[in-house]
């Protein structure tokens, strides 16, 4: 029995990678044969679909976006900071007694 659940998981992973957008049960689908849990299950779909509600994305796509935001900030506050320390350093060296 366990190897059915690998090989099916196996096989919903290679042969339907391209298919993600048009198999919204897939997911909680896979959270049932593994776990057994229909209510998390359950859960799991209506977070799907209300965070796919909300924003306009799918769950992937909403957590691809806020990842690339949080990078592009994260870039901002280092260039950022080492401007000002570059700045910082270059009004020493002028006001600095020989």
């Amino acid at each position: 029995m366990k190897f059915l659940k690998i090989f099916f998981i196996f096989f919903s992973l290679i042969f339907l990678n391209g298919c993600l957008q048009t198999t919204a049960l897939l997911g909680p689908g896979i959270t049932v044969a593994t776990t057994g849990n229909v209510l998390q299950a359950g859960f799991q779909y209506g977070a799907n679909t209300v965070i796919e509600n909300e924003t306009g994305k799918n769950t992937l796509e909403h957590f691809q976006s806020a990842l690339d935001s949080q990078k592009k900030n994260k870039k901002f506050k280092e260039k950022f900071t080492n401007l000002v320390e570059k700045k910082i350093e270059l009004a020493r060296k002028k006001f600095k007694p020989n």
